[in-house]
């Protein structure tokens, strides 16, 4: 299923590029979306990119845990993790783009696309099943366990969250790691104890 998420969203992207009215109904506009209930923008504009740069890194960073996540979920339902994985991928868009939504709702001239919220998703669920994978990305360049990494992260998008001005949508990244966590707990509560256990285990 990773591999048909990353598929179907460069297609959808690298046409978007060359076509401006397909590009603007798709695109997250909080204040299209109040006015007229134009609610499918809150799915649309996940498979839809900035640039190109902008496409690979969220592509990227699905390929790199996508599969590691689909791995998990069939592991902890015992049957095939294609399903979960894409209402997690879809959740993801979906719910990471609720508090822009609210927060910007009465302004006419916020935009916003990709799939950052749903990747976060991913990868804060690939962390809470496999705590201990080693992980080295930009903020942190030496490799470490990754429910280290994911409280940086986490702190860094918090931080940035609440300065703003660049551009970003740190609160997706932010709810999005959210969805990732409390979907693969409601899923299978008990991986919840046995990340803690994984954690705190050179601890105790």
């Amino acid at each position: 299923m990773t591999w048909v998420v990353i598929a179907i969203t460069v297609l959808i992207s690298m046409r978007a590029f060359n076509d401006r009215r397909m590009f603007d109904r798709m695109v997250f506009e909080p204040f299209v979306i109040n006015t007229r209930q134009d609610w499918s923008r809150l799915v649309t504009h996940g498979f839809i990119h900035g640039n190109g740069q902008h496409l690979f890194v969220n592509m990227f960073v699905l390929f790199m845990f996508g599969p590691r996540v689909e791995e998990g979920y069939a592991k902890l339902t015992g049957h095939s993790g294609t399903i979960p994985f894409l209402v997690l991928y879809l959740a993801g868009i979906t719910l990471s783009s609720l508090p822009g939504y609210y927060k910007h709702r009465w302004d006419p001239s916020y935009r916003a696309v990709g799939a950052s919220g749903a990747t976060s998703a991913v990868l804060f669920a690939s962390i809470l099943m496999f705590p201990l994978d080693k992980l080295m990305l930009l903020i942190l360049p030496v490799p470490a366990p990754a429910w280290i990494f994911g409280i940086l992260y986490l702190g860094y998008e918090w931080f940035m969250g609440r300065r703003g001005g660049d551009g970003i949508a740190h609160d997706a990244h932010f709810a999005g790691a959210l969805v990732g966590i409390v979907f693969t707990v409601m899923m299978h509560p008990p991986v919840l104890g046995g990340f803690l256990q994984a954690v705190t285990g050179p601890f105790a």
